[in-house]
């Protein structure tokens, strides 16, 4: 049963784009309603499948362990924010010295 429900998904996304390209000369403000009414209810199908019930589960518990993360304050955020950067700027001298060094050695070598 999931395969025609998936199926009717399908058809009504397809359906929806065909109309869309169909109907472009008509407003846009009707053109996005018809397809946010059109993708409401291909969503609506495809959580009444067995991968949609999964997916729909997976967001509930990702939004319970989201409340469980602890937020860094401001402080601990511009200060990691400042290290990022710092190591940034290290990592880029010593790369760009690197190329500098590597390029003279080629332009010696080549001539």
């Amino acid at each position: 049963m999931d395969g025609l429900k998936w199926l009717v998904v399908v058809a009504i996304v397809g359906g929806g784009v065909f109309g869309n390209w169909y109907f472009g000369e008509e407003s846009l403000f009707y053109r996005v309603s018809a397809m946010t009414a059109l993708a409401v209810v291909a969503g609506l199908i495809g959580l009444q499948t067995a991968k949609g019930s999964a997916f729909w589960t997976l967001l509930k518990e990702a939004r319970v362990e989201m409340r469980r993360v602890v937020w860094p304050t401001r402080e601990e955020a511009v200060q990691t924010t400042l290290i990022v950067l710092l190591l940034l700027v290290i990592v880029a001298a010593i790369l760009g010295l690197l190329d500098y060094l590597l390029g003279m050695f080629v332009s010696s070598v080549i001539g």
